[in-house]
């Protein structure tokens, strides 16, 4: 797959925590809607599982876990459901957490096969104000951000 083909966005933060506090604060719902602007997430966190995300009681994003090894990685085939964006298909988020000194580097990349992706633009502004609030209610047990991007 050469680059000009797809679109990507790489998100790399440090974050004052442990790999296993990172991971649940990743994969358990209610930690999940407190920095993600109250959005619910359905996953069973197990390879080939459905993952969805819903928000005010509609389903915003779908897909399934292609790949999962806790607490380092997991890569979600994530399909935007806003009209405008679904027809763009099927992305890959890969969630990667690295112990580094008394900090977790995690790594979110977001990539589609596509050049141009308006979803990728898109999760460009989304992830950093949710991984930004994701690092604050950890280190601090409060969120920086309370407005959604967007929708």
């Amino acid at each position: 797959m050469n680059g000009a083909n797809r679109s990507q966005f790489v998100y790399v933060t440090f974050i004052r925590t442990t790999p296993a506090k990172l991971w649940e604060a990743l994969t358990e719902p209610k930690f999940i809607r407190q920095y993600w602007f109250d959005t619910t997430v359905e996953c069973s966190w197990k390879k080939g599982a459905p993952w969805k995300m819903i928000r005010d009681g509609s389903l915003t994003d779908s897909g399934e876990i292609l790949e999962i090894d806790p607490p380092r990685r997991m890569v979600i085939r994530w399909q935007n459901e806003w009209p405008e964006l679904k027809a763009e298909g099927p992305s890959r988020c890969t969630i990667e957490l690295e112990p580094v000194d008394s900090a977790v580097k995690l790594t979110i990349t977001h990539e589609m096969d596509r050049p141009d992706s308006e979803l990728i633009t898109a999760v460009s502004g989304g992830w950093p104000r949710i991984v930004s609030n994701l690092k604050s209610l950890l280190e601090t047990g409060e969120i920086v951000i309370t407005s959604h991007p967007g929708h």
